[in-house]
């Protein structure tokens, strides 16, 4: 559903060329959470603008629902639904209105949005803020929204960056449970983070990403038996270490 080869991004810079993104390689099945764990500035965010179209890749291949980043970027989009943690709700319209709105936007016939609405605001259990104002929407149900919009057209790919990021531990925990019933729906999911509660409770497979590399990937038991290493956190850091650790000794570096 998701195939990714040899990505590169980058950027040009007061110190001339920085690299996003360096050889990046990955695949992701129907009914997987991949997990994109990594520290801030790792590469996480560029990785999944390429996959929206938001961004254009330096090098490299990248297909989303057989549909080519590059080549088709308009049915890219009509087959995924990205979330980020910056929800962008509009203060002055409802929960139902927003999610209308969006659906209105991938041009769902009106006789198959509402029951579409209908079917998203039960699983998400929002129907006692359908008429709520987005300025008086707590934070939790502002996440709602944003997930009700980002899914409202049924997409078989989805992308969530961070969106627990700044979240209290209630909010969180809605988010994460919304995230498996889109799991057991045959989803394909993407979900960055660099918590790692989050990707022992809920990811399938994980890639360490970190300076624009995969260090590695695989499920958390293949991790910790390649790394003799049971522990998550531990397993992270010290993968990190050994990377930075390699890249000073390295003959550029010295």
């Amino acid at each position: 559903m998701i195939r990714v080869k040899g990505l590169c991004k980058e950027f040009n810079d007061f110190n001339g060329v920085f690299r996003a993104l360096n050889n990046v390689s990955f695949e992701v099945r129907p009914g997987e959470i991949y997990g994109l764990l990594g520290p801030n500035g790792a590469g996480k965010t560029t990785c999944l603008r390429i996959l929206s179209t938001v961004l254009k890749p330096t090098r490299g291949f990248a297909e989303v629902a057989g549909i080519n980043v590059m080549h088709d970027a308009e049915g890219v989009r009509r087959n995924i639904g990205f979330m980020s943690c910056n929800t962008g709700i509009y203060d002055r319209m409802t929960a139902r209105e927003m999610v209308e709105y969006f659906g209105r936007l991938y041009g769902i016939p009106e006789d198959k949005l509402q029951p579409r609405i209908d079917e998203i605001f039960d699983m998400l259990q929002m129907h006692e803020i359908r008429d709520r104002l987005g300025s008086k929407m707590s934070t939790g149900m502002k996440q709602k929204v944003s997930i009700a919009r980002t899914i409202v057209h049924d997409p078989p790919v989805i992308i969530f960056d961070e969106p627990t990021s700044g979240l209290d531990v209630l909010v969180a925990r809605n988010v994460l449970q919304a995230v498996m019933a889109l799991k057991e729906q045959g989803k394909c999911i993407i979900f960055s983070t660099h918590i790692m509660r989050e990707v022992e409770k809920l990811c399938d497979r994980i890639a360490v990403i970190h300076r624009g590399q995969i260090l590695d990937e695989g499920t958390l038991p293949e991790l910790a038996d390649r790394h003799n290493q049971p522990d998550v956190e531990e397993l992270f850091f010290d993968l990190i270490q050994r990377h930075d650790d390699n890249l000073e000794k390295s003959p550029a570096h010295v």
